[in-house]
């Protein structure tokens, strides 16, 4: 009786395995990369109400980001200003500009001005602001060069091993908190190797001393 299949069929099965494996690789590698918030968060920028520079305000013009964000150093949450915190400014500048509209309506109705979240957290995850802020944690630690930004997009992926990165070597991340707001610090520590170690040196005895221990147990962020 004549064979059906060839000899080389016999390579079938070993053919599939490999093939299976090499398929099984690739979609986790796939799902790794693709599902991670490095690719399907960072650079998020939604349009906004009212097209607000940081570029301008706080790059140009210096403005601190304390100015508009007012609340990071004593709650939880950073707050988005009030109308008011632009009428300050926009009653003299630029007061009739179509651009600024919507806050001369949100002004005149009370109603706030509908900005669009960038930085988001999972509802199981915790954060505070304050803690971070009033310990030497800088704005451009997780939110970019905001002062060279046209339009705010987010920077930092925001995910779990990004987190401990920083809670694992603190050292490499804390500042004056006089120097919290202000952006290029990092780059300027990092400027040379002899001012870097010195900055390394300087945060390793403030840890000593205050006593710094940033979490890295799971409570510490859901709870």
């Amino acid at each position: 009786m004549p064979q059906i299949f060839q000899r080389g069929a016999n390579k079938l099965p070993a053919l599939s395995l490999v093939g299976l494996l090499f398929g099984a690789v690739f979609v986790i590698g796939a799902v790794w990369y693709y599902f991670s918030p490095e690719f399907y968060e960072v650079g998020y920028m939604p349009d906004q109400p009212v097209p607000y520079s940081h570029r301008l305000h706080a790059g140009e013009f210096g403005m601190d980001c304390t100015y508009c964000h007012n609340h990071v150093m004593a709650s939880e949450h950073s707050n988005v200003p009030a109308t008011q915190t632009c009428m300050n400014c926009h009653t003299l500048i630029k007061a009739q500009s179509l651009e600024l509209l919507p806050v001369r309506e949100s002004w005149a109705t009370g109603e706030p001005v509908e900005w669009v979240r960038v930085h988001h957290l999972a509802d199981y995850a915790h954060f505070s602001h304050a803690v971070h802020t009033n310990v030497g944690v800088g704005c451009e630690t997780c939110h970019g060069r905001i002062e060279q930004m046209e339009v705010v997009y987010q920077a930092e992926p925001l995910s779990m091993g990004w987190w401990l990165e920083c809670h694992r070597a603190p050292e490499e991340y804390l500042r004056p908190v006089e120097e919290v707001t202000t952006m290029g610090y990092s780059e300027m520590v990092r400027a040379d190797e002899d001012t870097y170690q010195a900055y390394i040196a300087a945060n390793l005895a403030r840890i000593e001393a205050e006593g710094i221990k940033p979490p890295q147990n799971c409570s510490a962020c859901h709870y």
